[in-house]
């Protein structure tokens, strides 16, 4: 099991990027996916998070201006970023939390496996004019 992120870029401040985070593998279900990023010497943080039931919860650094969404039938999360802002400069990273899967390509049992937290690995975004 793993968690692919894309869509970084370079975009200049005011513009807009979309970006996609792919769980692969045989999952039964994720109970919570979420963004963070880590800007340029700074500590990773919690950018906005997506329940598998649709509750959406963001930092107040980005409300109103990010909006997360999940397709729980493609295990595909989703961060559409406008405005952005010369601060929004960060490797973003994307997490699965509370995760079952299966360990081969079918499940049954004895295959059913637990993850209280996956990542996946970051995709830089840079807002720069």
């Amino acid at each position: 099991v793993q968690l692919q992120a894309s869509g970084g870029g370079l975009v200049q401040p005011g513009g807009s990027l979309g970006l996609s985070c792919v769980a692969s593998g045989t999952i039964i279900s994720i109970n919570v996916m979420g963004w963070y990023r880590q800007g340029p010497g700074l500590q990773r943080e919690l950018v906005a998070t997506a329940t598998s039931t649709g509750d959406v919860d963001y930092a107040d650094s980005v409300k109103g201006r990010f909006t997360i969404s999940r397709d729980n039938t493609k295990n595909t999360m989703y961060l559409q970023m406008n405005s952005l802002k010369l601060e929004d400069t960060a490797v973003y990273y994307c997490k699965a939390h509370q995760m079952y899967y299966c360990s081969g390509d079918k499940c049954h049992e004895d295959t059913v496996r637990y993850a209280y937290d996956i990542w996946g690995q970051g995709t830089e975004v840079t807002v720069s004019s």
